[in-house]
């Protein structure tokens, strides 16, 4: 079943670039390079007016880490066990529901399968509805707006794969973390120059010789953007580079193999998910 809904994520970015890639010469799969290039905490974005489900959500995570809820739910995704559907209820402001904002496009955090929703974020917030007593609701959009969504109100809570940080501070309040996560590279799998690397500072004395002619695909709004960018909060200059954002990591790894850009930068567990998946389709 994972191996299904692995290629169900990059099947409709396959579809749309297969004349693109037809005859380009470049390599038909990617590769991930295994070294992290940042540490970072994912948490829960909460409606600053809603102090009451920041303690909730506060306690359900800490909850969920004692009695191993949270290692089973990761170990479906990243292990043998086998994902479990989550339904959306239909909106309702006369209900007592609890409306999530998320971006479905983020395996193994959040995707979709038809109608149904999966990943890991998902499933948390299907429990931690049945915990609060709420009917659960959740809003698939572009990731640059699910703090956003949060902070006017129109959702109660972001579970989006979420890394904290300042800028979305201005929207939401973070709950405490409940997952570590890092940026990797993707590579087109006959790329050999990061072969040799063995820290982050390796790979980024590559990157540092590359100018405007290189381009690097990331997820808009996403730490990978900001890495690859430059960003104030981290006192980091970024690289000077061409930095092509993309509504999800699929568009951007099938861009690369059409040999529309040189690299991609995403999340750890996402990039893994999306090489492999397409992998299985050369």
């Amino acid at each position: 079943m994972k191996t299904i809904l692995k290629i169900m994520c990059v099947v409709m970015a396959a579809a749309l670039m297969a004349t693109a890639f037809a005859g380009c010469g470049k390599s038909n799969t990617a590769k991930v390079i295994d070294i992290e290039l940042t540490n970072e905490d994912y948490a829960f974005g909460v409606d600053k007016d809603q102090p009451e489900l920041l303690e909730d959500v506060n306690a359900f995570i800490q909850e969920i880490m004692d009695n191993g809820q949270f290692e089973e739910i990761c170990n479906k995704y990243f292990g043998d066990g086998t994902p479990t559907p989550v339904q959306s209820a239909t909106l309702d402001t006369s209900k007592d529901q609890l409306v999530v904002a998320t971006n479905a496009a983020f395996e193994p955090f959040e995707y979709k399968d038809g109608e149904s929703f999966l990943g890991i974020d998902m499933e948390i917030a299907s429990l931690l509805a049945e915990k609060l007593g709420k009917e659960l609701v959740i809003q698939h959009m572009d990731f640059d707006a699910v703090c956003l969504s949060v902070g006017q109100h129109k959702c109660d809570i972001a579970m989006a794969g979420l890394t904290i940080n300042e800028q979305r501070q201005e929207y939401v309040t973070f709950s405490d973390p409940y997952y570590k996560a890092a940026q990797k590279l993707i590579v087109p799998s006959d790329n050999t120059e990061f072969d040799d690397c063995k820290t982050a500072a390796d790979v980024e004395e590559i990157l540092k010789t590359k100018d405007k002619d290189t381009t690097i695909g990331v997820q808009n709004g996403t730490t990978g953007q900001k890495y690859v960018s430059g960003d104030e909060e981290w006192d980091f200059d970024g690289f000077g580079v061409t930095c092509t954002g993309y509504k999800n990591g699929s568009l951007a790894v099938q861009d690369m193999i059409n040999g529309n850009i040189d690299y991609v930068i995403i999340d750890s567990e996402p990039a893994r998910f999306i090489t492999e998946s397409i992998n299985e389709l050369a």
